[in-house]
């Protein structure tokens, strides 16, 4: 027998199908199975080169020495990024960097600290 999973508004066990919905019987609350897989498949890990999972808040260091774009300067190995916010698009981390500012970086060139 298929067990169904509990109901994720009142956690009653007593759920039950209906069609392609999932029925709670103690509080009537309606889900879809498909919806809540799709939402999992959408949660979006960032992992830093060391394969360590990141989340926003966390602080980084740089692995290697990265240039500036539009600047002349670079971003040396060892820098301390405290307060990272992960995003998304191609640069996974949007951080501010004491003396260099806004900044957006890729995780695959940071380690957790």
């Amino acid at each position: 027998m298929e067990t169904l999973p509990n109901c994720p508004k009142c956690n009653s066990e007593y759920t039950y199908e209906d069609g392609n919905m999932l029925v709670c019987p103690e509080c009537a609350h309606e889900w879809s199975l498909i919806a809540e897989a799709e939402q999992v498949e959408e949660a979006k890990v960032v992992k830093d080169a060391n394969g360590s999972i990141l989340k926003d808040g966390d602080a980084v260091t740089v692995i290697k020495d990265l240039k500036v774009k539009g600047s002349s300067s670079t971003l040396k190995i060892g820098t301390k990024v405290k307060s990272i916010r992960l995003v998304d698009g191609d640069h996974d981390i949007d951080c501010k960097i004491d003396g260099f500012g806004p900044m957006k970086l890729k995780s695959e060139f940071v380690k957790k600290a």
